[in-house]
Formats: structure tokens, C-alpha cells, sequence
């Protein structure tokens, strides 16, 4: 059976909630409170929620970029299984031999597969080749014979790519390697506690210390740190100085062939506006399960931030400065032309890609902005950023009060 019959499930779009959603939906697994499968914003909200945060780094033989959160990355996958006691059977090998027939034998017993593939080796993400960069990421394959694999990814069309790319991929680092894992269906008993566990841990997130490194770099406090450096130009990290106009100010807003910039993960990391209206459709749900109309009101105020991110992401590359414009529009005709036509897009993917690269380098040795007006531009994202702050503080506030009662 070198591809399940009748896959159908292709609705996951975060590569770690997503492939999860497709695979149990693929299991036949049904929520309790609606019928239907399990819903990747309730998932989501499960694995704890959004999150805020803020950090920059800069590596030697490469340019500054920056790293917005948009969800808890604090082991989500592990979190999930546990707290629905989800069963795993995991199979991993050395051998890529080995590796492809664990693969194939899950797919005999109709089982949709998990593996840990290279997001740089796989040939719709458009990264390059680097031996210092790989990013091993959860992945649904559904079929696999000598020349093709099949994979439900961030498409809602099938993603067919050589057996022979998958390989590679999957190989790419030894903890990972070849992994494969299939899951059995969740205990729904637990999907009350499951549920308020991660809504105890995304506010903790917000409010509390993080569970390693600096406060500042987290929730509510990153907010404000963000709104700071864009305008204070004293502080070596802040924008005037970090991202200088150019080149480095280009990989703040919008990144460039390895780096998705701010706009990328505002809009393109998963669900658009920071994920904040997935969220809110977690809370819908988590109303239901917890018989907590209130979980509703949050929601919608995180509506309202969604909002708000979206426009600052407009901000980001603005209508009124035409190359950045442009740019924002072939970042998201990429991410749509993968959405709607799969590896048929790839063609234009890559027309879309290499004007992208075009005017990543127009604007790098030529920034269409003065000195008044850069510092005018930062001023008005810091602002937005705080209109951000103010409305997930009120959110925030309103969960941390249903969770007391």
C-alpha cells in the first residue's frame, strides 16, 4: 500500500499542531462537543496557547535578524500527547533503509505517518542549502513508494516530492533521524483538564517568568521591551541602531531567503494576526468543554488584537513606500500560490521568490526613507505595539479572572 486510500485530510497548517490534526483526523478521532475532528485551534490551545516573544540575534557570516513567538514552543508535541494520553509507537533507525520501511509498514497498517524532516531540504520552504542551518520539523507523510513520497503539509493539495528528497531530509540530523511515529486515539475523559491546563500555562506565559531565559524577553514585558526599541536609539539593541536602514532594517521587517522577518511571523507562521483569531476560536470551543461562557468574552477581545496585528504587519511594509508594498504582496502570494495549487505552484513560487530577492536588494543599498522619516515610521509601529499591549493585557486580565473562579 504505497499511499493510503482516500486521504483526505489536508486542514493542518502549523507544522506541529497541524500534523497532529491531520493525523487524527485520519485515526477517525471525534471531539466530544462538536463531531467533528479535532480542531487544530483547540489543539492549539491544548499544547499552551499563544505567546509573545521578542529576541535578536546576529551570527558571524550572517546578517541581524529577529524572532517574534506567536504560540508556546516549550515541547507543544510532547505536551499534547500527554495531556490527552495520546499513544505513540515510535520507530527510529540509523538506517535510511531501515527508515523507509518503518515508514512503509506504518502506511500497510493504514496508519498516516509522523517524521522529523529538514525544513531546509524540502523543496516547497525555498531555503537553501546552508551546513550551518536545518530546522527538524514534524511532518505527515501518507504514502511512500520507490520514487515518491506523499505529505500532507501547509497545502491544502498533496505534496508529492521524490522519495529520494524525503530521504534526505529525514536524515539530515542524527537525534531525529528517520523517526517515525503513528498514534493511537486520545482518552477524551481528559479533554476538560487537558484544556484547562493549557489555559493556565498561556497565561502563565504572558505574566509569570519564562521557563528559561530572560522576562524580558517574554509576554507582556516583551511588548513593551519591542516598543522601547523602536524608539529609544541610545540602546544598542534598539531598531535605529540593531537594524540600520538597509539591508538590516530589511531583515527586521521582512527577512530574506533563510529568515521570515516580522511580517513573516505575524502573518505566515502559521494562522495570520499572530494567531490570535485561532485562539479565539480555541476559547469558543474551551466555553463548550469547560461550560465557561466567559472564555467567550476573552476571545473576543483577542478578535480585537488579531486586528491589530494585521495591521501592524501592514505597517511593517506599508502601501505608501511601493517596494515594500510589493514585497508584502509576494510574500503572501507565495504562502497562498502553496495553499491552493501545491507543488504545482512551485514554478511561480520561485518567480515570487526571486523578485522578493530583487528588492530585498534595491532596498538594502537604497532605503526610500529619511532620517524623519524612519524615525516617524518606528514611532507609529511602537505605537501599534502598544495598542497591542493594551488590548492582550485586558485579555489576559479577563482569563486570569475565570481561571480564579
Amino acid at each position: 500500500m504505497p499511499v493510503l486510500d482516500n486521504y483526505c485530510e489536508f486542514a493542518g497548517r502549523h507544522y506541529e499542531t497541524g500534523a497532529l490534526r491531520d493525523a487524527l483526523a485520519w485515526e477517525g478521532v471525534r471531539a466530544p462537543h462538536s463531531g467533528e475532528p479535532l480542531s487544530e485551534a483547540l489543539l492549539l490551545g491544548i499544547s499552551g496557547g499563544i505567546a509573545f516573544g521578542y529576541f535578536t540575534f546576529q551570527y558571524q557570516g550572517y546578517p541581524p535578524h529577529l524572532v517574534l513567538l506567536t504560540r508556546n514552543t516549550f515541547d507543544p508535541l510532547p505536551t499534547l500527547c500527554e495531556r490527552l494520553a495520546i499513544p505513540q509507537d515510535v520507530r527510529q533507525t540509523a538506517s535510511a533503509d531501515k527508515g523507509a520501511a518503518n515508514l512503509r509498514d506504518a502506511l500497510a497498517e493504514g496508519r498516516a505517518a509522523i517524521v522529523m524532516a529538514d525544513s531546509f531540504s524540502l523543496p516547497w520552504t525555498l531555503l537553501p542549502h546552508d551546513v550551518r542551518n536545518w530546522a527538524m520539523t514534524p511532518l505527515l507523510v501518507y504514502g511512500l513508494d520507490e520514487e515518491n513520497a506523499w505529505v500532507a503539509g501547509p497545502s491544502s493539495r498533496p505534496l508529492v516530492i521524490p522519495a529520494a528528497t524525503l530521504a534526505a531530509a529525514r536524515g539530515r540530523v542524527k537525534k531525529e533521524r528517520f523517526r517515525v511515529t503513528t498514534l493511537g486515539a486520545p482518552d477524551l475523559s481528559r479533554l476538560e483538564s487537558a484544556v484547562e491546563a493549557g489555559l493556565r500555562q498561556c497565561h502563565a506565559l504572558f505574566t509569570e517568568g519564562p521557563p528559561r531565559g530572560s522576562k524580558n524577553n517574554f509576554g507582556l514585558l516583551a511588548l513593551e521591551r519591542w516598543a522601547q526599541l523602536l524608539t529609544n536609539t541610545r540602546n544598542k539593541q534598539s531598531w535605529a541602531r540593531y537594524f540600520a536602514p538597509g539591508r538590516d532594517l530589511m531583515m527586521a521587517l521582512a527577512g530574506n531567503h533563510t529568515q521570515p522577518g516580522a511580517f513573516g511571523f505575524i502573518e505566515l507562521w502559521g494562522f495570520d494576526g499572530m494567531e490570535r483569531a485561532a485562539y479565539a476560536d480555541f476559547l469558543d470551543e474551551a466555553a463548550v468543554i469547560l461550560d465557561s461562557p466567559a472564555l467567550r468574552e476573552v476571545g473576543e477581545t483577542l478578535r480585537r488584537s488579531h486586528a491589530q496585528w494585521r495591521e501592524l504587519s501592514r505597517m511593517l511594509l506599508p502601501d505608501e513606500t511601493p517596494a515594500l508594498a510589493e514585497t508584502r504582496q509576494l510574500l503572501q502570494r507565495r504562502y497562498a500560490l502553496l495553499d491552493e495549487q501545491g507543488m504545482d505552484a512551485l514554478p511561480e513560487m520561485r518567480r515570487c521568490h526571486e523578485r522578493q530577492s530583487e528588492l530585498f536588494e534595491q532596498l538594502s543599498a537604497d532605503f526610500p526613507m529619511t532620517e524623519a522619516e524612519l524615525t516617524a515610521f518606528r514611532e507609529g509601529l511602537a505605537a501599534q505595539v502598544l495598542a497591542i499591549h493594551a488590548t492582550e493585557s485586558e485579555a489576559l486580565a479577563q482569563l486570569g479572572e475565570e481561571l480564579r473562579n
